[in-house]
C-alpha cells in the first residue's frame, strides 16, 4: 500500500498533503517555509510527516511538488544573465512590445525593464518567410560572430527567437546546435520549443522569461531530487506547471516558465477533484490566503485555460489555469485614501510582522483582526492553538479607524469586512458574468486559510445559496497536486479558414500532433490504457485580432475520423462566440490560427471505499462564544471542532467550526451537512439578504 504525497510551497507555510487510498486514510501537515532555500522546508516537513503519522519513507511512490521558485524568481529578479539573438531588426522589440501602458491613468507607471540588457540584445541576418521557406539562410562566419557576442558577454543562458521560426525551426536549431558546441554549460531556450506560436512579442517575451529561470530552476530542482531519492528512494517526482499538471523534473529544467503560475493551477485542479466527489459540476473557487484571493471557474469539472497571462509585468504566452486574482487577504490592511474614504488592500501586513494581533510588532488594522473582533476567529488562535491571537491589539489597531467613522469598533470590523468581500465579488464578476456565465448557477467552493471565513457574504452578493467547504481547505492546493495528471500541450500555429479544405488541414494538423504526442507518451513511458487527448482550435472572424477556444474532440485515442463535420464545428464556435461576447454572426468568415493537441496520462486512481453509514447523532460541542454575524448585534454560536465531525452530522447556525488550517462560520438559518469524504455542503437561508 502506497502512499502518494502533496507539497505546495507558499510565502508562508508548506503544505502537505499525504495519502493512501487503498487504507482509506489521508494525513495533512504544515511548516513554515523557508524562502532561502524552499527545498529546506519540503525535506525536514517531509519527514516530520512521515514521523507523526507513521508513514515509511520507502512506502512513498509519489511526491508531487508546487513551486514558487521560478515566480519568487521574476518578482525579485534574481534569476541568471540572459543573451538574446533574435532577427536582424529586432533588437528593440521586448521594449517595444504593444505599445499599450501597464495602467491607463498612469502617466508615470512604465514596464519592467527587460530582463536582456540591450548590448546583449544580438541580431543576425536571417529570415523565415509566413509560409516557412527559407528566405535568407544565415551565413556561418555571421554566426560565428554572433556567437562570439553571446560568450562575451558572460551570461549563464541564451534565448533564439526568429520572427517565423515557429512555422520552420530549422535556423533556431542551427545557431542552438552551434553555440552548444562552443558552450555547452549554458542553458539554451528556442522560441520554436518553448511554445512554437504566431505574435512574435509574447512568444520571445516567453522564451526570454524561460532562458531567465533556466539555470536558477536546474540547481533547484536537481538537488531537490537528490535529497528526494536519498529520503525517499522509492517516490517519483513530479513538478506541476502552470496549465495544472504535473511534468518529469527534467521537463521542468528544460521548460521552468511552465511553472510560473503552478501555485493558483494546484488550488483549482484540487476544487475541481473535490466537485467531483460532492457531484457539484459547476462551481466558482475561492482560494484566499494571507495577501490575496484567486477565483476561478469550473465547469462540468474541467478547468477554464486561458493563454495570455503575465507574471510580475512580464507577459506569458502559454497554457495557465484561467485565474484571477485581487489584493484581498487575511492580512490586506485597512486604510483610508486622500478621498477620504476606506479602502482595505492591496496593502498587506505579511506574515512578518503580520496583522496585530500576532503580537509580532504589527500595528495597522487587518482583516484577520476584524475577524478577530467579531468572534469569529477565537483568541485560542490558529493552527489549532499553536498561534495565539490577541484581541486586545486587534482593538487598539482599530482604534484609529473607529473614531474616525464614529463607529463602534465591531461596526468598524464589520465593514472593513463588507470592503474586503465587495472587492473579490468584483473579481468574480469579471470571470462570470462579463464572460456570459451567471454566477446564480454555480457553487461557492471557498478555500486557503481565509476563504471560509468570508464566503457566505461573498455567496449572498452574488445570489449564490449552496457552498462546499472542503475537507481541509488550507491544503487543497496540496491535494490538488496529488490528483493532477502529467500533461503535455503540443501546438500547431497556422492560418486557414473553415471550410471544406480547412477541415483537410486541420486533419493533417492532428496527424503531426499526434507523432509528437506519441513520442511523448512513450519517453513517459505511460501506458495505452492510461492515455487521454484533447484537441482543440482557437477560431475567430476574418479581421478580428483575438481568438476563442473551441473544443473539437477527445478521447484516449484520437484519429481524423473523431473529427466533427463543417457544420458542427461552425456551430460550435458560433456557441463559443455568443457566450463570450453575446452575439455571434452566422454568415462571418471563421479563420483557424493554432491547432492544440493536449496529451495526458491519469497518476491518480482513487480507490473505491465502502460506502458508511451516516451519523445520524448530535455533533460533539466544544464551547460556546459571542460572534457578530452581523454590524449589530453578536448572537451565542455553538463551536465543533472540524475533526469531529462525521458523515451525515448536520449544523444548524449559528456555529463556528474550526480546525488546523481554517474557521468555517455557519451563518443563523444556515445549514450544513458533512458528506462521506468530509467535506461541508453549506445550504444559505433562502431569504437572505444582500450584506452590502
Amino acid at each position: 500500500m502506497g502512499w502518494t504525497i502533496g507539497v505546495d510551497v507558499g510565502g508562508t507555510f508548506t503544505d502537505f498533503f499525504a495519502t493512501n487510498d487503498e487504507a482509506g486514510v489521508f494525513h495533512v501537515g504544515k511548516t513554515p517555509s523557508t524562502p532561502a532555500n524552499p527545498a529546506e522546508a519540503i525535506l525536514s516537513g517531509l519527514v516530520v510527516l512521515c514521523e507523526q503519522f507513521d508513514i515509511p519513507l520507502d512506502g512513498i511512490e509519489r511526491l508531487s511538488h508546487g513551486t514558487t521558485v521560478g515566480t519568487n524568481a521574476l518578482i525579485q529578479r534574481t534569476g541568471s544573465r540572459v543573451a538574446l539573438i533574435t532577427t536582424h531588426g529586432f533588437q528593440d522589440l521586448l521594449e517595444i512590445g504593444r505599445q499599450t501602458r501597464p495602467h491607463m491613468y498612469d502617466l508615470f507607471k512604465d514596464h519592467p525593464a527587460p530582463l536582456v540588457d540591450r548590448e546583449h540584445r544580438i541580431e543576425l541576418r536571417e529570415r523565415i518567410g509566413a509560409d516557412g521557406e527559407v528566405v535568407l539562410a544565415p551565413q556561418s562566419d555571421e554566426i560565428a560572430a554572433v556567437l562570439d557576442k553571446v560568450i562575451a558577454a558572460d551570461v549563464s543562458a541564451c534565448a533564439i527567437g526568429f520572427l517565423f521560426a515557429f512555422r520552420n525551426p530549422v535556423h533556431e536549431r542551427q545557431v542552438a546546435t552551434a553555440l552548444r558546441e562552443r558552450s555547452p554549460d549554458m542553458a539554451v531556450s528556442l522560441s520554436s520549443e518553448v511554445q512554437p506560436e504566431f505574435r512574435e512579442y509574447e512568444r520571445l517575451s516567453t522564451t526570454v522569461l524561460n532562458a531567465y529561470l533556466q539555470p536558477v530552476m536546474g540547481a533547484y530542482l536537481e538537488t531537490l531530487e537528490q535529497e528526494v531519492a536519498e529520503r525517499a528512494p522509492k517516490a517519483t517526482l513530479g513538478i506541476n506547471q502552470s496549465s495544472g499538471g504535473l511534468m518529469s523534473p527534467g521537463r521542468a529544467r528544460e521548460f521552468p516558465v511552465r511553472t510560473a503560475l503552478s501555485g493558483p493551477a494546484a488550488g483549482v485542479v484540487g476544487a475541481a477533484h473535490v466537485a467531483r466527489q460532492t457531484g457539484r459540476r459547476n462551481m466558482i473557487t475561492l482560494d484566499m490566503g494571507g495577501t490575496s484571493a484567486d477565483v476561478a471557474l469550473i465547469r462540468d469539472y474541467k478547468v477554464d485555460i486561458a493563454f495570455d497571462r503575465d507574471v510580475a509585468g512580464f507577459p506569458i504566452r502559454l497554457p495557465c489555469v484561467d485565474v484571477e486574482t485581487v489584493g484581498a487577504g487575511g492580512g490586506s490592511v485597512a486604510w483610508f485614501d486622500r478621498d477620504g474614504l476606506m479602502k482595505v488592500g492591496p496593502i498587506s501586513a505579511g506574515a512578518d510582522p503580520g496583522p496585530a494581533c500576532y503580537a509580532r510588532g504589527g500595528d495597522r488594522p487587518t482583516v484577520t483582526d476584524a475577524n478577530l473582533l467579531l468572534g469569529r476567529l477565537s483568541s485560542r488562535g490558529l493552527l489549532d492553538g499553536d498561534m495565539g491571537l490577541n484581541p486586545e491589539l486587534s482593538r487598539s489597531a482599530f482604534d484609529p479607524l473607529a473614531k474616525k467613522l464614529g463607529f463602534s469598533h465591531e461596526r468598524t470590523a464589520h465593514g472593513v469586512l463588507g470592503i474586503v468581500v465587495a472587492n473579490m465579488v468584483r473579481t468574480i464578476r469579471t470571470i462570470s458574468v462579463e464572460r456570459g456565465h451567471d454566477p446564480r448557477d454555480f457553487v461557492l467552493m471557498p478555500f486557503g486559510g481565509a476563504g471560509p471565513l468570508h464566503a457566505r457574504d461573498v455567496a449572498v452578493s452574488l445570489g449564490i445559496q449552496e457552498m462546499v467547504v472542503p475537507t481541509a481547505p488550507g491544503i487543497v492546493c496540496a491535494q490538488g497536486l496529488l490528483v493532477s495528471d502529467l500533461k503535455e500541450d503540443f501546438v500547431a500555429s497556422l492560418r486557414f479558414g473553415l471550410d471544406e479544405s480547412g477541415i483537410n488541414k486541420l486533419a493533417e494538423s492532428l496527424t503531426e500532433l499526434l507523432v509528437r504526442a506519441e513520442n511523448w507518451f512513450e519517453k513517459e513511458k505511460v501506458p495505452p490504457n492510461g492515455r487521454q487527448l484533447q484537441l482543440v482550435v482557437d477560431a475567430r472572424y476574418v479581421g478580428q485580432n483575438f481568438e476563442l477556444a473551441v473544443p473539437v474532440a477527445s478521447g484516449a485515442t484520437l484519429s481524423s475520423s473523431d473529427l466533427p463535420n463543417l457544420a458542427q464545428l461552425h456551430a460550435s464556435f458560433i456557441s463559443a462566440h455568443e457566450t463570450a461576447y453575446g452575439y455571434a454572426s452566422e454568415d462571418g468568415l471563421i479563420e483557424i490560427v493554432n491547432v492544440r493537441l493536449t496529451a495526458s496520462a491519469r497518476l491518480y486512481r482513487e480507490a473505491s471505499k465502502q460506502a458508511e453509514g451516516d451519523d445520524h447523532s448530535d455533533p460533539q460541542l466544544v464551547a460556546q462564544r459571542l460572534v457578530y454575524f452581523d454590524a449589530d448585534a453578536d448572537v451565542e454560536a455553538q463551536v465543533y471542532a472540524r475533526s469531529d465531525l462525521r458523515s451525515g452530522h448536520c449544523i444548524n447556525g449559528p456555529a463556528i467550526i474550526e480546525q488546523l488550517d481554517t474557521t468555517t462560520p455557519v451563518y443563523p438559518g444556515d445549514v450544513a451537512q458533512v458528506t462521506a469524504e468530509g467535506h461541508l455542503i453549506i445550504k444559505i437561508e433562502a431569504n437572505a439578504g444582500d450584506p452590502s
